[in-house]
């Protein structure tokens, strides 16, 4: 009985949550960023509610805060809001750029490359040149230019290296929920809060509303 009444689908959690609190969520319209460390006081609420477990919880959660939409409303000067729809937090400029940074990503990984488009359609247009000679010369002065361009690159990545802090290990006897930590996601270290505790995961909330798990090997101070 109690599966028939769980909802599978993130899709239908989401506008469960919607349902029950409606300041907080939204499936179409303007988004309303949400306080670091919602996860916690809607498990709380939920408790006793069979309708949906923590697990499904967190990956609606995930799922919402991942979103284009969610992701375009993380701008500097908005508020963040608690599941009462009540301002509880100012987006500061950092979380704000990881929002934008996020976004592009996403939308490049599903193919949105303007650049690339543009770049394409600047070849076709390019003019054909008059000469074999002239061909090679454009070839030597490309390859030069390139040769140059890749130097710089590397030169720069070399630089930027050297310049991140190192990261201190946590230790795991100190570690507790809404604890401050950086966590370590490719290879930049991402601010974020400890929401949950369970066993060797470890779920956090980014900055940026949005929430992932990890294990402990990846979180420092």
């Amino acid at each position: 009985m109690e599966t028939e009444i769980k909802r599978i689908s993130t899709k239908d959690i989401i506008t469960y949550l919607t349902e029950k609190f409606p300041e907080c969520f939204s499936v179409k319209g303007p988004v309303k960023p949400l306080k670091v460390g919602i996860f916690q006081d809607l498990a709380e609420k939920l408790s006793d509610d069979e309708t949906v477990s923590k697990t499904r919880l967190r990956q609606a959660l995930r799922h919402y805060t991942s979103s284009w939409r969610y992701l375009k409303a993380i701008k500097t000067g908005a508020f963040r809001v608690d599941i009462d729809g009540k301002d509880v937090a100012e987006i500061d400029e950092e979380q704000a750029n990881y929002a934008s940074k996020t976004l592009k990503e996403s939308q490049e990984k599903f193919g949105k490359t303007p650049a690339s488009s543009k770049k394409a359609q600047g070849d076709k247009r390019a003019p054909k040149a008059n000469t074999s000679k002239s061909n090679d010369k454009s070839s030597d002065e490309t390859k030069r230019d390139s040769a140059k361009f890749k130097s710089v690159k590397s030169t720069k990545r070399k630089d930027v290296k050297k310049e991140l802090p190192p990261l201190k290990k946590v230790d795991s006897a100190t570690i507790k929920v809404g604890n401050k930590v950086k966590v370590q996601l490719g290879n930049s270290p991402m601010n974020a809060t400890i929401t949950e505790i369970a066993g060797k995961d470890i779920s956090v909330q980014l900055d940026s509303g949005m929430t992932i798990k990890t294990q402990m090997q990846n979180i420092y101070s």
